[in-house]
């Protein structure tokens, strides 16, 4: 799994793009697909602005700025920690997204290689 993101993101290293927009990059993939490709982005997203359109929030968590949007509407703003401190929407599917698994995702930190 994860072949035709995997090369996504080689033709996007290639081009060297400033700015990288990924719309759902890991929503099809397995956990041990998503997590290979996550370390693929960590690396693409290095000094560059990207912009991430994600519903699995172990996506986004690490991004600098987390725009949370409810029915179209910009309803929180913040990183992983702070919007978590919040106990907002973005807290709620965090807290759905993880609940069924033995321990949720690191909140913070890098992705090890």
């Amino acid at each position: 799994g994860g072949q035709r993101q995997r090369l996504a993101i080689a033709r996007a290293l290639l081009k060297d793009s400033p700015i990288l927009i990924l719309d759902e990059a890991t929503s099809e993939l397995d956990s041990e697909s998503e997590l290979l490709v996550q370390k693929a982005l960590a690396n693409l997203m290095t000094e560059r602005t990207v912009f991430v359109i994600a519903h699995r929030l172990s996506t986004i968590r690490r991004a600098d700025k987390i725009v949370v949007l409810d029915d179209g509407i910009i309803s929180e703003i913040g990183t992983h920690q702070e919007l978590l401190t919040r106990s907002g929407t973005y807290a709620r599917l965090y807290e759905l997204q993880f609940m069924d698994s033995d321990a949720a995702p690191s909140p913070a930190g890098p992705l090890e290689s």
